[in-house]
């Protein structure tokens, strides 16, 4: 019962997660300019330049949550 509005909110997130692995992701994106995410994530965002969030999620290292934060910065720029 405690969890409940986090469990649920979880769940919608990875849902939102799942349905935009396939999306892609514009060439003029700058990674480098995400908040939130680790160095060592962003620099291996520049360094790969992933075309899709799926492409993103299987990068050493990148983390679920990194995909998160990735695909919330996408929302509010526009790209999603």
């Amino acid at each position: 019962m405690k969890y409940d509005g986090y469990a649920k909110r979880q769940t919608e997130l990875d849902r939102e997660v799942s349905e935009a692995r396939g999306r892609y992701i514009f060439d003029n994106f700058d990674f480098g300019s995400l908040i939130g995410l680790t160095t060592e994530v962003k620099e291996k965002l520049v360094r790969i330049k992933p075309v899709s969030l799926g492409q993103a999620s299987r990068i050493s290292g990148v983390t679920p949550a990194a995909i998160s934060i990735l695909m919330i910065n996408l929302k509010k720029q526009g790209y999603l």
